[in-house]
């Protein structure tokens, strides 16, 4: 803005020089007075413009503009004071130079009148903030970026009012098209937004927060919002806001994060990881804060008891303050890994019952700590609104990034995602679900994070495990079937030999009416079957007592193409680890893999053109040495 204000210093001396050609004029002197007039107006301006504080973007371009006048009357007026009867003589000057003159110097009036006033919107009335400026000739040519300037001065310099107008007028342009999204971001339309997200009403949050993510369309512009400082204005909402102004903003983040995923590391390291499961956690899980009131009754609650019976007679409270004192330091298994410093996480679930007078008056105190900010209070469909988006969020911050993935997998995240798929409905269940897969698809690539998020011995694993198993056993055809039939096939490498429960449901599902279950189940089971999986053997015995011979080979003669391909990969890894698999031969597995063989579409599969000959070489082997003895 400096710069700025240094600009401004030629194009007012310039101005006062040429006022002064004008009265100095030997030639043309009516047409130089009307040139005058028009200067000292501009001249004037300038003046105005030095002392406001301008909207940046357009006033560069209107000084540039109003400097180009400037030059042209200068030279055109320098020419009309000259000295001397030879020199006026032969100084001859075309008739529309005048015209043309006049025509520049009135756009740059248009245009700092407009500025002037699009930058004064802070000490205009609300009369004044509702009128509508008018069209500068600067935007002339391009209206909808006069319509886009317009709305981010009222967004830097309007009353709360018309701020939360014009970001709702920014959400309506970012979601016409990618155009003026970039140009909304191209003229610092971020900053005014994120201030606006700080500072306004809840609506007027929300509308910012909207912007955001609608903005957030390719790299380059999720980059340029990281660097305007999104994630600290995030932090600073999930934190302390209304839980509606949280969810747009959990929005706003998977967003950011699916439409440019080299953002999710600096949402990590700004914890929006960790307030995000504070979110999912609340009135999730029975206590999701690290520290918990004591739910029983113990010696040590009835000595809490005590003291604060005795307490009742002390005015000062210090008997109360000591019982609080000592509860909130003592750590239970209940308690979460939600970080404490979050004062979101910092109260305890509404299933919280404590025993005696001291647990009582604990918990109110807890209660009353969160309750300024009305959580407990927002009805249901907000706390789901901000749930759902939560998990979605997580999930998209989650994809392809172990990193991430392991945060989230330390935290109390998989426990409240296990709950949710059992409990919730609608988009939290979904996102839930979907968020889970995200993690298990890092993990089936990362062995550290399947040792550390899926050990077996994990209570948190063994939640996700039974959710998914159950839904997978209900084989309902909904919108959680496929994700738990992926993340079970994410997870294969991490089940043991004697863990017979997951293979029976995913066969059965090879005989389902829908392609796109009986695809994903063929899928899973080749990950238990592969090679890569230590316990490969065992699965495919498994799968083949369950009965998935006989369903594979249907699905080969008689599914879709895209089904034929899973089933024959999946054939092939039996055939592969148990050739002499009596089951096998009765389903005429060799028949089936001649047929594959002659197949072109399968030899496109470059997994399949690996696998098959072997296969093939195996099963001949081995049915043959049957067949001979």
């Amino acid at each position: 803005m400096d710069d700025l204000k240094a600009s401004l210093a030629r194009p007012i001396q310039l101005a006062e020089q040429v006022i002064k050609w004008a009265d100095e004029a030997q030639t043309c002197r009516q047409e130089c007075q009307d040139l005058k007039a028009r200067l000292e107006r501009l001249s004037t301006l300038l003046r105005q413009a030095a002392r406001a504080d301008l909207y940046e973007r357009p006033a560069r371009r209107i000084l540039e503009d109003t400097d180009k006048a400037l030059d042209k009357a200068a030279a055109l007026l320098e020419r009309c004071c000259g000295h001397g009867f030879v020199r006026r003589v032969f100084t001859i000057i075309p008739a529309g130079s005048f015209k043309r003159a006049s025509y520049l110097l009135d756009n740059s009036l248009g245009d700092l009148s407009w500025i002037l006033r699009v930058s004064n919107y802070a000490a205009s009335d609300e009369d004044d903030e509702d009128d509508h400026i008018g069209l500068p000739p600067i935007a002339q040519n391009e209206p909808i970026l006069f319509l886009i300037w317009e709305q981010i001065a009222v967004l830097q310099y309007g009353g709360l009012e018309a701020r939360a107008d014009a970001a709702a007028s920014v959400v309506s342009l970012a979601r016409d098209n990618d155009r003026y999204g970039r140009l909304i971001i191209e003229e610092d339309g971020v900053p005014p937004l994120l201030r606006l997200i700080k500072e306004g009403r809840a609506d007027a949050q929300e509308s910012a927060a909207l912007a955001i993510g609608l903005l957030g369309r390719d790299p380059e512009c999720v980059d340029l919002m990281i660097l305007a400082g999104v994630c600290t204005s995030f932090v600073n909402i999930l934190k302390d806001a209304p839980m509606k102004v949280q969810g747009m903003v959990a929005w706003a983040v998977s967003e950011l994060a699916a439409n440019h995923p080299k953002c999710q590391d600096a949402f990590l390291q700004h914890n929006v990881i960790r307030l995000l499961v504070s979110h999912l956690a609340f009135e999730t899980v029975q206590e999701h804060s690290k520290y918990a009131v004591a739910s029983k009754m113990s010696i040590h609650s009835v000595v809490m008891d005590r003291k604060s019976n005795d307490s009742s007679q002390d005015p000062s409270g210090s008997g109360e303050r000591d019982a609080t004192a000592v509860a909130a330091g003592k750590p239970t298994f209940g308690g979460g890994g939600i970080d404490a410093s979050s004062s979101s996480a910092a109260a305890p679930g509404p299933s919280a019952r404590p025993v005696g007078m001291a647990g009582t008056r604990l918990h109110s105190a807890s209660i009353s700590a969160t309750s300024m900010r009305g959580r407990e209070y927002e009805d249901p469909e907000t706390k789901a609104y901000l749930k759902a988006h939560a998990a979605r969020a997580l999930g998209t911050l989650a994809t392809g990034n172990p990193a991430i993935c392991k945060n989230i997998t330390e935290s109390r995240a998989l426990l409240c995602f296990s709950i949710l798929l059992e409990k919730a409905t609608g988009d939290v269940q979904y996102n839930s679900a979907m968020a889970l897969v995200e993690i298990c698809r890092v993990a089936e690539q990362n062995a550290e994070l399947r040792r550390s998020a899926f050990k077996p011995t994990s209570p948190s694993a063994r939640a996700v495990v039974d959710q998914l198993l159950r839904v997978v056993e209900k084989a309902d055809y909904d919108d959680l079937l496929i994700p738990c039939i992926t993340c079970l096939g994410c997870l294969s490498r991490t089940f043991r030999a004697t863990e017979t429960r997951v293979i029976g449901p995913l066969v059965r599902l090879l005989d389902e009416r829908e392609a796109d279950v009986s695809l994903e189940a063929a899928a899973a089971l080749a990950k238990f079957a592969c090679m890569d999986n230590y316990l490969h053997v065992d699965h495919c015995n498994s799968i083949i007592d369950h009965g998935g011979a006989k369903h594979l080979v249907q699905l080969v003669y008689f599914g879709e193409q895209v089904v034929q391909t899973a089933a024959v990969l999946l054939i092939c890894h039996l055939a592969h680890n148990v050739p002499h698999s009596e089951e096998l031969a009765q389903a005429e597995v060799l028949t089936v893999l001649d047929w594959a063989w002659k197949q072109g579409y399968m030899s496109q599969d470059p997994v399949i053109e690996s696998l098959l000959p072997e296969a093939k070489i195996r099963m001949e082997l081995y049915q043959s040495r049957a067949y001979y003895y």
